[in-house]
């Protein structure tokens, strides 16, 4: 009777420090979801405030671009594309054909000097130059966050738990192949400064 009861015990142990253990992974998988979750509330937060002030730059270029329909439409498109995105990859997507839209307009700006005088597209491009700088520091918390998540559910044994509840792996934002390119350096000529 002794020996039915210290197994008995042992069992019952066993048992509640797998459903403890089950639960303290099932809370910090929570955890780290609800941190990604966070991190792209706040970037998308960021990027609403960004997508306000593009048609400020659109219509502020649109009389000066006139032979640059398409460099404006291109962002006008990238904006409507990032509204219409389902998840966090399509909006990703969208956000990443924003980002080279509006390198392609401040470059094609630089041709024009009267509008790179204009106080209203400089005050504008300094918002939206200020609300990158945000982006990109929000990005990087995001992917931290997805770090740490993608490791804790494939580690072995949060694996199990991770497939038993239907987490998988949540995909880092990445830069756009085409904002990898090196941009081509033009100086003006000066002379040289006398040592």
């Amino acid at each position: 009777m002794n020996t039915t009861l210290l197994i008995g015990s042992l069992l019952l142990c066993g048992l509640i420090v797998l459903v403890a253990y089950v639960v303290g992974v099932y809370n910090m998988l929570v955890r780290l979801a609800n941190n990604i979750d966070k991190a792209w509330s706040n970037i998308d937060v960021i990027l609403k405030q960004r997508h306000d002030e593009l048609p400020k730059l659109v219509e502020v270029c649109n009389s000066y671009m006139i032979h640059e329909r398409e460099t404006l439409e291109s962002v006008t498109k990238a904006r409507t594309a990032y509204s219409a995105g389902l998840n966090i990859d399509d909006k990703a997507q969208a956000e990443n054909q924003i980002v080279g839209a509006l390198g392609k307009l401040f470059a094609v700006a630089e041709q024009y000097p009267d509008l790179k005088a204009n106080q209203e597209f400089l005050a504008v491009q300094q918002r939206i130059s200020a609300l990158e700088s945000t982006i990109a520091d929000r990005r990087e918390f995001y992917n931290d966050s997805v770090n740490l998540y993608n490791i804790a559910i494939q580690q072995i044994p949060t694996v199990l738990v991770a497939q038993e509840i239907g987490y998988s792996t949540r995909p880092l934002l990445v830069v756009a192949p085409s904002d990898r390119k090196d941009v081509p350096l033009a100086f003006a000529n000066r002379r040289p400064v006398a040592a």
